[in-house]
């Protein structure tokens, strides 16, 4: 009796249910769209429903290139009701295009504030963060008596050339969270840097899942033992493997990699808003962001959030990643991508 009377108050404060034909409460099922990446724990949305009658339907959209360039065209018509993985090297153009509700979560005093202040008036609510960065394959050099590159400099160098695997910066969230770092590291000589990468043969693909799985030697039958992906590739490596290895078969170049966060947002046309707010505080809660090491390997956002030890083990978090400043992606991205697909693509 007093989880019916908790959830009728739900309903009441947030338009969470209706009243059915029948009198009794039919309960809305809200739609997230997601990222292909999004692979949280089986039920882990379970508690939520019990607790407020709302149920969670994932709908997955691409890579977080093509979930952004969905969300803005169906601005104000959406074909979900939150969105989650929206990052900071494209969160002007969904801000832009007006595709998010604004809410302040309940949580956002325990979030990373770093984070927080790049959507300051509660535009979007971070959830995560993470690190792209180079990774190779440790096996492969050491075979081969070759140091594996340390900086972005170095993997100019011709001892590298044919190795390297980067997605498309004007299609993958990490292949432009890699032309950001590299602007952020050469400033204005960044176009030639990119033209000694294509130089040393450069592989360009369309999507980080094809570069890791479809060319990374480490992953793959493929012949490209660098690839643009995640610092926290490492663990995913060990702790998916059976039986797991002592050590993790990949490494980090640390001076490579550039600082992301995530953002989950309110889709701008929901009919179901008051939900939805609830669904965003539940994403930042410690509850669901205890789940994002070892489902997403990604850092929470929430600062009370408990990081297993297997996940810190072998993840590693760079102390001075590189950074761009979001207003200033927001204004010259287009003008970099044209500038990168003038050297690289055609």
């Amino acid at each position: 009796m007093r989880h019916r009377f908790l959830i009728a108050l739900v309903c009441l404060a947030t338009t969470a249910c209706t009243a059915g034909g029948n009198g009794d409460a039919e309960y809305v099922t809200l739609r997230l769209l997601a990222h292909d990446s999004f692979t949280p724990t089986e039920g882990i949305f379970d508690s939520f429903t019990e607790e407020t009658g709302i149920a969670v339907e994932i709908v997955r959209g691409g890579d977080a290139g093509t979930l952004v360039t969905k969300a803005v065209l169906a601005s104000g018509n959406p074909e979900a009701d939150v969105l989650w993985g929206v990052d900071n090297t494209l969160l002007s153009r969904v801000l832009d295009a007006d595709v998010f509700v604004p809410h302040v979560s309940v949580h956002r005093d325990d979030l990373d504030q770093s984070a927080v202040a790049l959507a300051p008036n509660g535009e979007v609510t971070p959830v995560d963060s993470g690190d792209v960065c180079i990774n190779y394959d440790k096996a492969w050099f050491s075979e081969r008596n070759i140091t594996p590159p340390l900086t972005l400099q170095a993997i100019s160098s011709p001892t590298y050339r044919n190795l390297l695997v980067v997605p498309n910066p004007v299609s993958s969230s990490p292949g432009l969270a890699f032309l950001l770092a590299s602007i952020a590291e050469f400033g204005d000589g960044w176009q030639e840097w990119w033209m000694l990468l294509r130089d040393n043969n450069v592989l360009i693909v369309e999507s980080w899942s094809d570069a890791y799985y479809g060319h990374f030697t480490a992953a793959s039958d493929g012949s490209r033992p660098l690839v643009v992906s995640y610092a926290t590739s490492p663990p995913a490596e060990v702790l998916f493997a059976n039986p797991r290895p002592p050590e993790a078969p990949t490494a980090v170049a640390a001076l490579t990699c550039f600082r992301q966060y995530e953002f989950a947002g309110i889709l701008r046309g929901t009919k179901h808003e008051g939900p939805a707010r609830l669904l965003i505080d539940f994403l930042v809660s410690p509850k669901f962001q205890n789940d994002l090491p070892l489902t997403q390997f990604v850092w929470p956002i929430n600062t009370n959030s408990n990081v297993p030890q297997e996940f810190l083990d072998y993840a590693l978090r760079p102390e001075n990643p590189l950074t761009i400043d979001p207003v200033v992606i927001a204004t010259r991205r287009a003008e970099w991508l044209d500038q990168f697909s003038d050297i690289m693509l055609r």
